[in-house]
């Protein structure tokens, strides 16, 4: 028999009465009632009440000690008034009469409280992450990422993958981000790379003959913070296939997603089969390639609207003869709102940067009238032809923006967001996945001028029989990103598996043929002896569980994450080193005061 307990604090119920057991855990929280002493002693499993009545010789220690010390009582399971049921706790039937206790490990004073969930800083929630992670929330979230990742390796090996283990020191990736870099010490001025993703290696298994592939990948890339990223590192679900197209990559994914998020979580998917959108019409629809399907809003182009000789809106008209572009956004059934919701807009959109938040009301008294600010610079066909552009009805709004492209789209996108919230319009029980398809290959540099790969430069381009006869901006890939409630959870596509064609490709980026045998030598050169088509997908495992938890911050589902500037304050990471061990690597530091 274990001698610290015959029970877990979160296994014991009616039936368990009158027993003689020995449980052992944290004290959760004290209740002192003059002669009686409630406890709640917490273990990973639950949370189980104890009582010690005063004429017992072990009341005053027992009162007497911090929270979160670390004991083991002896007692007897009894059974609650039916007054004091607690059915919050899978134990609340029941309570242990504490015959004796042993104090395993006592506890100072703490820094903050463990049994409350209360936000507290970020410093000293990451310097007592060991505390934080005690606390029932975020204990709860880590427990559901081992189960998420428990039930995806299962999935996956039902449906045929092998999982394999890539490198951890490598060299550097084409990922984007900026590397992690590991000093040789036996190849002196040379340095490995931490991955950024397995991105050669799992195109490598494929090109070995194994079918299938997957792996719970540890990614790292130094790079900023933000709520969906973790600075440093992060794991991802590595998925590869030979002999597929992209479909056959979307039916994996798509089964695997339904599956996971109908196990773990009660809010509805609503389509099991997930939309595809192209990029050029997320972009126009959206504002952003990362669009949140809850949200009924649609952007709509309106340029041709504002070159009529019919409405006079000067400011607009000046800014699309310099070859910027006009788009809105309807909402439904609004012109009712009072005018301080159209004034907190406009003043929003001027705290985020912007000029402001252009609006019309359409009404209807006897004939299609607007109102708003910019109502008396549309003549009543100008009005006519926009509501049939734009599916505007009486009663309806019209919010406008102006300018250069990338700027229109990124303003209406987060207005779209804020104008979402403040109208409650998102069901906040439901998951909207869907598939962004057809990337560019190429972009402009907006620096440089010059053009650049847009996303991974293995991607296979379509329409490789033309390729010569195309130009490379309008040139699209087999390039895909899976996205759910505006959150991207991975970005994935079909591989360009024929040497000649990844050549043409990067000579189109500006890079020649010894550039890309230098760079990816590894890659190249395996491609050359006979590479199936492949491709595949990596889905981040943070940002699942994220969804699945229903949190905001993925430093909320990570056991041990850094804070915003890339720190460990619980281990002080990183730090300095030694001058004997810079001197076995090689390194010479460059100190300033």
């Amino acid at each position: 028999m274990n001698k610290y307990r015959t029970h877990t604090c979160g296994e014991l119920s009616k039936k368990d009465k009158d027993q003689k057991v020995f449980l052992s855990g944290w004290i959760n929280k004290k209740r002192d009632h003059g002669n009686l002493l409630f406890l709640d002693l917490r273990d990973n499993y639950g949370i189980t009440q104890c009582v010690i009545d005063k004429k017992n010789k072990y009341f005053i220690s027992l009162e007497k000690l911090q929270l979160e010390s670390v004991i083991k009582v002896v007692g007897e399971v009894s059974e609650r008034s039916k007054e004091t049921v607690n059915l919050e706790i899978s134990t609340g039937e029941v309570e242990i009469k504490i015959e004796s206790y042993e104090l395993l490990s006592d506890c100072k004073e703490l820094p903050m409280p463990i049994f409350s969930d209360q936000e507290y800083s970020e410093e000293i929630r990451l310097k007592y992450r060991f505390l934080d992670l005690r606390r029932k929330k975020i204990h709860e979230n880590i427990k559901l990422r081992s189960k998420v990742i428990s039930f995806i390796r299962e999935k996956m090996r039902d449906i045929g993958f092998l999982e394999y283990q890539t490198p951890i020191l490598t060299s550097s990736s084409p990922e984007g981000a900026r590397d992690f870099l590991v000093p040789s010490r036996l190849n002196p001025g040379k340095f490995y790379a931490l991955p950024q993703a397995p991105q050669q290696f799992k195109q490598l298994i494929m090109i070995s003959g194994f079918d299938k592939y997957f792996q719970i990948a540890p990614c790292f890339r130094d790079e900023d913070a933000r709520a969906d990223r973790s600075p440093g590192e992060f794991y991802q679900l590595d998925i590869e296939m030979s002999f597929v197209d992209q479909e056959d990559v979307f039916q994996v994914v798509e089964k695997l997603m339904n599956d996971l998020f109908k196990k773990f979580s009660n809010k509805k998917i609503l389509n099991e089969q997930f939309p595809r959108i192209t990029f050029q019409e997320t972009m126009l629809k959206y504002g952003t390639d990362k669009p949140d399907l809850r949200n009924p809003l649609i952007i709509s182009e309106v340029t041709s609207i504002f070159t009529r000789d019919d409405v006079n809106f000067e400011i607009f008209k000046k800014l699309i003869s310099n070859g910027s572009c006009a788009r809105c956004i309807v909402t439904k059934d609004t012109t009712n709102r009072p005018r301080s919701f159209f004034d907190s807009m406009d003043k929003w959109s001027k705290n985020e940067g912007y000029s402001g938040l252009a609006y019309l009301n359409l009404e209807n008294e006897k004939k299609i009238s607007a109102k708003g600010p910019i109502a008396k610079f549309f003549s009543d066909k100008a009005l006519n032809e926009l509501m049939k552009i734009t599916k505007a009805e009486a009663g309806d709004s019209i919010f406008f923006a102006c300018g250069e492209l990338q700027n229109v789209e990124k303003f209406l996108s987060i207005t779209r967001d804020k104008l979402a919230a403040e109208l409650k319009l998102i069901n906040e029980n439901e998951f909207a996945f869907c598939w962004i398809i057809d990337y560019p290959m190429f972009e402009i540099n907006s620096d440089t001028k010059k053009i650049q790969f847009s996303h991974n430069p293995f991607s296979m381009p379509q329409n490789i029989d033309n390729i010569d006869s195309q130009n490379p901006l309008d040139m699209k890939a087999y390039q895909y990103d899976i996205v759910c409630n505006g959150v991207e959870l991975s970005s994935g596509a079909i591989r360009n598996h024929k040497p000649d064609l990844m050549y043409k490709l990067f000579k189109i980026a500006g890079y020649d043929k010894d550039f890309v045998d230098k760079k990816f030598s590894g890659m190249i050169n395996a491609l050359k002896y006979g590479a199936p088509p492949h491709g595949g997908i990596a889905p981040g495992i943070d940002r699942i569980v994220m969804l699945l938890a229903n949190e905001k911050n993925i430093r909320e589902v990570t056991m041990f994450p850094m804070n915003q500037n890339a720190q460990d304050l619980m281990m002080n990471a990183p730090s300095y080193v030694s001058d004997d061990q810079l001197k076995e690597l090689n390194i010479k530091l460059n100190k300033k005061n």
